[in-house]
């Protein structure tokens, strides 16, 4: 079990400081070639940030462990709401902006119970892979062209571009970061496996809880740090788009390359739990539009809902732990 853990954590350090290096090297070259700060940041530094995820999940898929791939997306998920944003709301509460509440927690929604409908056949196909990953693109372009030309948007992707750098050092930073994540990923997946097997557990478990909560320390760095720093919309819109990436991309990947059965209690216990949480947020979201500290057009979110979430976490801990029987 010894070396399970460290083969885990060390393959976390080396996926997580390789995705950094990648963002940057990706971000530089697509300066280089004259895309504009906007689109870098919509796609490339986005997108980057969940470049652990979508090499875990290949890398799962790839070696017969699609079911911690499915997991991974889906720990994750409850991750990022339950855990990542309960945190940030006890670091520093949030001022959720008209925009976030109109369009894209209703998104965020609409994707979360169209990929359940996707599933209830008990199971993740290629068809349903394919369909998941243009709904992503769809969204990619429509964002892009709806946001390309916002004044807010380009000061965002200004103060978020990673540092410029020359050509060479550029495609450095991209191979590198490149072959680090798909070694990082193959060392994580080997050692989520073998604790797997250590702790007798199923895979999806191990994709659930370690692997989720180790692609979302991201997320986490990153909304506690732009909350503490008052970018309070950044912090939600983080989660919110790492989640339907999650769920349109990193998800559909094991399906993609092998038609994958779902594990018992993936539907009825993880995907049910990820819902509730997600509709759980939208409702506090409403309701908090009422509060007295809520300025016009906003939701403020504090504390009290950071510690019902936090709490959640540990919920769905119990859950998972009472369903093994353990």
């Amino acid at each position: 079990m010894l070396l399970a853990a460290a083969t885990i954590i060390v393959g976390f350090i080396i996926l997580i400081w390789s995705a950094d290096l990648f963002v940057a090297g990706a971000a530089s070259i697509a300066e280089n070639l004259g895309l504009s700060p906007i689109i870098i940041g919509l796609t490339i530094v986005s997108m980057g940030t969940s470049a652990p995820e979508v090499l875990v999940s290949l890398t799962a898929a790839l070696s017969g462990s699609g079911s911690m791939a499915i997991g991974n997306a889906i720990g994750s998920n409850i991750a990022n709401i339950a855990l990542v944003l309960g945190i940030t709301l006890l670091a520093a509460p949030l001022m959720v902006q008209a925009q976030c509440m109109k369009r894209e927690l209703p998104l965020l929604l609409a994707v979360t119970l169209g990929a359940g409908l996707l599933l209830r056949d008990g199971e993740l196909s290629a068809g349903d892979g394919w369909l998941m990953i243009g709904v992503m693109a769809a969204l990619l372009i429509l964002l892009v062209r709806n946001q390309s030309h916002s004044p807010g948007l380009a000061q965002e992707a200004e103060r978020d571009r990673p540092p410029h750098l020359p050509a060479t050092r550029a495609w450095g930073y991209f191979l590198v970061g490149l072959l680090l994540l798909v070694a990082s990923s193959r060392l994580l997946v080997w050692g989520g496996s073998l604790a797997a097997r250590e702790l007798g557990v199923s895979e999806l478990v191990i994709g659930l809880t370690i692997v989720a909560v180790g692609t979302s320390l991201p997320e986490l760095a990153a909304s506690v740090a732009s909350a503490l720093r008052g970018h309070t919309e950044i912090a939600l819109g983080n989660i919110i788009g790492s989640n339907l990436f999650n769920l349109l991309v990193v998800m559909p990947i094991p399906g993609i390359i092998a038609n994958q059965p779902l594990e018992p209690g993936v539907l009825s216990r993880d995907y049910l739990f990820m819902t509730a949480v997600t509709i759980a947020l939208a409702i506090a979201v409403l309701v908090s539009r009422k509060r007295s500290k809520s300025r016009p057009g906003h939701a403020y979110l504090g504390r009290t809902l950071g510690t019902l979430l936090v709490s959640s976490y540990g919920l769905y801990y119990y859950l998972l732990h009472a369903s093994l029987g353990h």
